[in-house]
This record gives C-alpha cells, sequence and structure tokens, in this order.
C-alpha cells in the first residue's frame, strides 16, 4: 500500500516537472469580432477576407484596413529548475548541511550480521526427553 503511494506521488510530481518545464504557443486568427481558428503546432489558417493586392514583380501585399487579425499567445516554460547552493545564505547553508548529516548518521550501519551465539556448542543429547515423557508438540 505504502509504495503504490509512493510510485503515484513520484507520477504525480513527473507530470508537475514536464508542464511547468513545457513552453508552447497558440497562433489565432480573429476576422471582426470572431474567432476563426487557432493552432498550436503550425500558423492559424485565414479566412481569406485579406485585401490583396498583386504587384509586378510576383508579391502579394496586405493592405492595412483588413477586418482580419492575427494573434499570439506565447506561454513560456520554466527554464531554471535546480537551485544553485551558492545563492543560499550562511544561516541557509548551515541548516542544509547539518540536516543531512544528521540524517545520514540517523540510520545505524547493519551490514554485518551479528550472531552472539555462533561460538557456543549446542549440549549433547544423551536422551530424547519429550519422548521420554511422551509429550509430543504439535
Amino acid at each position: 500500500m505504502n509504495s503504490i503511494i509512493h510510485k503515484i506521488a513520484a507520477v504525480c510530481m513527473a507530470t508537475l516537472v514536464l508542464f511547468t518545464t513545457m513552453s508552447f504557443t497558440v497562433d489565432v486568427h480573429y476576422c471582426g469580432d470572431s474567432m476563426v481558428d487557432f493552432s498550436l503546432i503550425q500558423n492559424a489558417r485565414t479566412c481569406g477576407m485579406e485585401a490583396e493586392q498583386k504587384t509586378d514583380d510576383c508579391k502579394t501585399i496586405i493592405t492595412e484596413d483588413s477586418c482580419c487579425t492575427d494573434k499570439q499567445i506565447i506561454v513560456e516554460g520554466q527554464d531554471n529548475l535546480k537551485k544553485s547552493f551558492d545563492n543560499l545564505n550562511f544561516e541557509q547553508q548551515i541548516f542544509v548541511t547539518t540536516f543531512f548529516y544528521t540524517y545520514i548518521n540517523l540510520f545505524e550501519d547493519l551490514d554485518t550480521n551479528i550472531i552472539p551465539f555462533r561460538d557456543y556448542r549446542p549440549p549433547i543429547l544423551i536422551r530424547d526427553i519429550q519422548k521420554l515423557h511422551e509429550t509430543y508438540l504439535i
């Protein structure tokens, strides 16, 4: 049960980091006051209402008195996620170092398996006492 909660929390934190660092742009095309098209991937399609004038050198010029407008909404993501240890003041650095020192030394080293009766031999059985008294453990 506890490991499931840890996994769910890890997935939630990973998606939170993903969405806070993601940048995207929304292109919107308005014709008058109504929205005609929006796009996340490429430029929004126009409605074809722009007044175009052809020039002699194969260029197209859009006149200034068009009722259509294009807007671009840019959402910038976070770029700097790592907090630098140098930006902390002296008291904060002392707190962080003492916290890590006490947390690491909180747990004892239990890598070796200590068996206190390893050097002692069991007593030699002369008779089987349970069989002698007819007491059998079930």
